[in-house]
């Protein structure tokens, strides 16, 4: 809380001044005053004692304990009115302020989100069957021609009339959606399905009327964001209500389940029919991202409630930064959901080229790394010395002529001038000029403007190393294109070595055909700091340059000064590819309605492919040096919707198996309570390790002086392809390790049979460097099936 400022002061002096009415009258309104500040500081003392946190329950102690008492109540009302009359009865007369609740969870986990001081903590250890309180944390948003590059429209298979006839759902959680575009209407969809128990919200500019047979559901969640900042939210610059004012959450649902919409494009550019990977599923919207983020006890009510209301998908391109799976309210939520046959999701997140960096890494979790498609809009920037370079830009304009060049570096007299950051140029250095501005800290359209402003006439967005050759589209307004590295570099080196230096942009449209994909270097990396015994993450799907819908109300470069108006936008990020494969999860989902959420996702994984369109491996945009990307990059590979909907093989996973997983990594029986919501002990005499869950890839850690030492893992397969046929085993080799499995082939009598396999992994040479890795992959091959696991090795 800031300083209270007060209007009227009281000046001591004058009271011996006064008369005596005057006396008292003066001494009256000081002693007042007193009182308000003394209630003003005791009562801001209290409010910044309070924070909301997230409560675990053990459903089976609460139950018993509340029904053994009064079950008049609802047990979440029980807990609060207990601590709350425990911390007001030790106070005695002190002033402290009531718990306030916000949400109770039931389905996905068992707890609730309140405002609570540490003395009602104190208390909340003394309720049986309490487990944890988390504080409440901020998350972030992990911010077409992509059905085509997938293969969905030149093989039809997962496009049939039957198909597409199921009624699946999709709940999307992120910043709201615009209901009134054209992606979501549903002329020729059937009712929406009876298994559906959810609402359509109002509030804000959202009433009930603007969901339909497409968006069949629409709620918003701000009561976590509202306590984590303190404030209301602001209705002049968002809605209270679905609607979304950010455009986010009206990209990725229309990438998930959007339909079809003919001529869709960005100002002319990416032209063609936009659709979302499975165009007839039923959309379920939860806001639970603002302005400045996204609350996790806004994100788990959403979670809790879209389980409850019957979404068969959960598509997520939110997260935080890496964490033990019993303090992560995404993986605690997500187990919840997968347990009740949901699929879960999630974005890696944007923190690459960086290693370790990848969330939402539960191994329940579909973790979903971004890649390109071999669509670009490229540009050309030509030197005064006739060096040219390729870059990309959504300008919609002539080429510029030839002109002088500064470095942002050189146009203004501090250091966030290289930046192009917001007053930092000098508009004497800038005008009639093309700016080089480095890419960071603030947006890339921003400096774009920021040079406008300015009096620049051109803008050339520069990479640093890490950046590598990543080339983002944006809809400048003014000419402008982002360069890779290597270029970057030469410019840098030309606008400060030249006496007058100059360039020239080109815009060249849309173009096909390039080598793709390309892993984007902004997409997080593995291994995984939480679970390094599971390769993440695990698939990777379009998410640079995408095209979606968009709300009209806001412009497609998020500046205010930019009056354009679009219905579609390119973006890049993982939260483009997530919902991409949220999509085709629902296609899967919809054609093996028996399948678990593991069984979808091993599907999706060992149909992965790790070749580009030019038959060569995929690679990695942020190196140069080592171009080609690895599992840790790319997981799996990427996604191939037509195979996994046809996989051969799965591997599935139980609840005992997630269970019997977070024993062997030595989580502790209240750990794996939060996630369980029940105590569970695990075995003592039971020898479990971490490489034996049932995932579809091989994570396998070594010490660094590891020679002739070997561990040995099982897999069980479930047989949904052919009823009788045999896989025969190949292995590539990883660098320093040999791999061998028994039985080599599997043979099987039916359809859903289970086989089980052992691999053993042998370190042949000790020495390596800690933290390096190594890579292999274990095929099964059958006449017609090939299925693939990635193997990766990393030296501790």
């Amino acid at each position: 809380m800031g300083a209270i400022k007060f209007k009227y002061v009281v000046d001591l002096h004058q009271l011996h001044t006064k008369s005596t009415s005057q006396k008292r009258k003066s001494i009256m309104i000081f002693r007042t005053l007193v009182l308000f500040l003394a209630f003003m500081v005791a009562n801001s003392t209290a409010l910044a004692d309070q924070q909301t946190y997230i409560v675990h329950i053990d459903k089976t102690k609460i139950r018993a304990s509340i029904h053994s008492q009064d079950s008049s109540k609802p047990w979440f009302e029980s807990i609060i009115d207990f601590i709350s009359e425990a911390a007001t009865q030790e106070d005695g007369e002190e002033e402290i302020l009531a718990p306030q609740l916000l949400y109770a969870y039931e389905t996905s986990m068992f707890g609730f989100a309140a405002h609570l001081s540490k003395k009602h903590l104190k208390y909340l250890n003394q309720v049986e069957g309490f487990l944890s309180a988390i504080p409440d944390e901020l998350s972030t948003l992990h911010t077409t021609y992509s059905p085509q590059f997938l293969g969905l429209r030149s093989r039809r298979e997962l496009w049939t009339a039957s198909n597409l006839a199921n009624d699946v759902i999709i709940g999307v959680l992120d910043s709201g959606i615009w209901p009134e575009h054209t992606s979501f209407q549903d002329s020729g969809l059937s009712p929406v399905p009876s298994h559906w128990k959810g609402v359509c919200e109002k509030g804000t500019k959202f009433s009930s009327s603007n969901c339909n047979k497409k968006l069949i559901g629409a709620r918003a969640y701000f009561k976590g964001y509202e306590k984590y900042f303190g404030k209301k939210i602001n209705e002049t610059v968002d809605y209270l209500s679905p609607r979304d004012s950010q455009g986010h959450g009206t990209h990725t649902a229309s990438t998930a389940a959007g339909d079809m919409v003919k001529n869709a494009n960005f100002l002319g550019q990416a032209r063609g029919t936009a659709t979302g990977m499975r165009y007839t599923s039923r959309i379920a919207a939860y806001k639970v991202c603002w302005s400045s983020g996204c609350t996790n006890s806004d994100v788990l009510a959403a979670m809790d409630q879209a389980v409850s209301d019957g979404v068969d998908v959960l598509s997520l391109s939110l997260g935080s930064i890496p964490k033990p799976f019993y303090s992560d309210s995404i993986a605690i939520a997500s187990f919840g959901a997968t347990q009740k046959g949901v699929l879960v999701a999630c974005s890696a997140g944007n923190s690459g080229p960086f290693p370790s960096t990848v969330g939402n890494g539960a191994p329940w979790i579909m973790t979903v790394a971004a890649s390109s498609t071999d669509r670009t809009f490229p540009t050309k920037v030509k030197l005064g010395n006739g060096q040219i370079f390729k870059g990309s830009s959504l300008y919609q304009g002539k080429k510029t002529t030839q002109m002088p060049l500064v470095y942002g570096k050189s146009a203004g007299a501090t250091k966030e001038a290289q930046y192009c950051t917001g007053g930092s140029l000098d508009p004497k250095l800038v005008h009639g000029k093309i700016v080089a501005c480095e890419r960071g800290i603030n947006g890339r359209t921003e400096k774009g403007e920021e040079v406008k402003v300015a009096g620049g006439s051109g803008m050339i967005l520069l990479n640093n190393e890490y950046q590598g050759e990543e080339l983002f589209a944006d809809p400048h307004i003014l000419p402008a294109t982002s360069l890779g590295a290597s270029a970057s570099k030469i410019i840098r080196s030309y606008s400060e070595s030249v006496k007058k230096p100059t360039a020239s942009i080109s815009f060249m449209g849309t173009k096909f055909r390039d080598p793709a994909p390309v892993m984007a270097a902004f997409s997080s990396r593995g291994p995984s700091l939480v679970g390094s015994d599971v390769i993440k993450p695990d698939v990777t799907a379009p998410g640079v340059n995408i095209l979606a819908a968009w709300p009209p109300k806001i412009s497609p470069s998020f500046l205010k000064s930019d009056k354009r108006k679009v219905s579609f936008n390119i973006l890049s990020g993982t939260s483009m590819s997530c919902p991409h494969v949220s999509g085709i999860a629902a296609l899967l989902k919809s054609l093996h309605k028996d399948w678990s959420p593991a069984a979808i996702k091993s599907a999706l994984m060992t149909t992965a492919y790790t070749l580009n369109n030019k038959g060569a491996p995929i690679s990695d945009m942020a190196s140069n040096d080592s171009p080609l990307a690895t599992p840790f990059v790319y997981g799996s590979g990427h996604v191939n919707p037509v195979s996994a909907s046809d996989p051969g093989l799965v591997y599935d996973i139980s609840t005992k198996d997630y269970f019997n997983y977070l024993c062997s990594i030595n989580y502790t029986s209240s750990q794996i309570a939060l996630l369980s919501r029940s105590n569970l002990v695990c075995s003592r005499k039971a020898v479990l390790k971490a490489g034996d869950l049932n995932y579809p890839s091989f994570a396998v850690l070594f010490g660094r002086s590891s020679f002739n030492s070997s561990v040995t893992y099982r897999r069980v397969v479930t047989n949904v392809g052919k009823s009788r046929s045999s896989y025969a085993v190949k292995v590539e080799q990883p660098n320093g390790v040999s791999v061998s499995v028994e039985p080599r082939k599997l043979k099987f009598e039916k359809l859903g049979q289970k086989l089980s396999y052992n691999v053993t992994f042998l370190a042949t040479g000790g020495g390596k460097i800690a933290g390096s890795s190594s890579f292999g992959s274990l095929i099964w091959v059958s006449d017609r099936y090939k299925v693939t696991s990635p193997i990766a090795i990393t030296w501790q």
